[in-house]
């Protein structure tokens, strides 16, 4: 570490950090939080609800707003006082997670760093084109930043998390696992599908409480539902862990380009292998044949899941440690910071 920086992180208003189920972005920002706190950091946390982290708190929400989730108004009041917060303090750089915050940075002396968490395509990458260079974007694979090579792009650092939070188990049970959101673009009918020609039992843990996550359920995942596939609703903390490590696999099924995908390294870092589609960064995140398995198709899904019963788990754990701990997320993004302040006191 070069010098003790003092750090505001910004999370979205949605979810607690850690979040108790749901919640990728926040599970990042959490691991990232602690990492740099213990590397000597001065970590101001601006977020809603609780504050299951080492960082010093300011609360924008009592509570976190994921029952509104999809409406503008939660993530405006947060954006306005996560101005007045900064305001306040004395910091040398700002990370924001948010989608409202970044348009704020323009008046700053502070530079501010974004971490881009979707697909850089649409709405999405005008918006941050649109922001030029108040902000310094960071990608979290090299797939999302192929998306859109124009943007003027920082670094690309990958998410993390503390391995040791995870339960690693060598002996596994005999049934898949389906972790993540109820949406077509996970590909839970396709998992599903692949589990049932596998003559496995799939168990789904997912969240699903948005109308349109509501609307897909009832149309594609309950007439799937019966002999073999067992509905676990949202779950979270130790019940997750033991989920993650208990699987033969992970299925992954996604049909989008997913930039990262924190559940994979998750599973990993459980010793659990992990049975994907290629596509975004997947193939970044998965060691094929040592980690997980990556399928070309739908149709290779089954005999992948087969076959992910004769992978390592230690091999899949050892994959999470040494590529995606959060150690190595908070030296990367400490890199970025020092860059970053360098760059804005030259440019002064």
């Amino acid at each position: 570490m070069s010098r003790r920086l003092r750090i505001a992180m910004i999370a979205p208003p949605w979810f607690d950090l850690p979040p108790e189920g749901y919640g990728g972005i926040e599970y990042m920002c959490s691991y990232l939080v602690d990492a740099l706190v213990d590397r000597g950091h001065e970590v101001t946390l601006v977020s809603s609800g609780r504050n299951g982290t080492k960082a010093q708190h300011v609360r924008t929400y009592e509570f976190p707003q994921w029952r509104r989730l999809g409406e503008p108004l939660p993530d405006l009041v947060h954006t306005a006082s996560v101005r007045r917060v900064l305001d306040s303090l004395e910091i040398d750089v700002i990370h924001d997670h948010s989608l409202v915050g970044p348009l704020l940075a323009e008046d700053r002396d502070v530079p501010t760093i974004v971490t881009l968490h979707e697909p850089v395509e649409g709405d999405y990458k005008e918006y941050f084109s649109l922001l030029r260079d108040s902000v310094h974007r960071v990608a979290i694979s090299a797939s999302q930043r192929a998306n859109a090579p124009e943007l003027n792009w920082h670094s690309t650092v990958y998410n993390g998390i503390a391995p040791d939070n995870f339960r690693f188990q060598k002996e596994k049970e005999d049934w898949i696992l389906f972790l993540g959101q109820c949406v077509p673009h996970k590909g839970m009918h396709t998992a599903i599908d692949a589990a049932r020609e596998a003559g496995v039992t799939i168990r789904i843990a997912a969240k699903c409480s948005e109308p349109a996550e509501i609307d897909y359920f009832e149309s594609q995942i309950r007439p799937r539902l019966g002999d073999g596939v067992e509905w676990l609703d949202e779950v979270g903390g130790e019940r997750k862990k033991a989920l993650l490590s208990a699987a033969r696999c992970l299925i992954f099924p996604i049909a989008w380009d997913e930039p990262f995908g924190m559940v994979m390294i998750e599973a990993m870092a459980s010793g659990t292998p992990v049975v994907a589609l290629r596509r975004g960064s997947v193939a970044e995140v998965v060691d094929h044949g040592v980690s997980g398995i990556i399928c070309d198709s739908a149709t290779e899904l089954p005999a992948a899941i087969r076959q992910s019963a004769h992978l390592d788990p230690e091999s899949c754990r050892n994959a999470a440690v040494s590529r995606f701990s959060s150690a190595l997320m908070a030296e990367r993004y400490e890199n970025v910071y020092t860059s970053v302040i360098k760059l804005t006191r030259t440019s002064r």
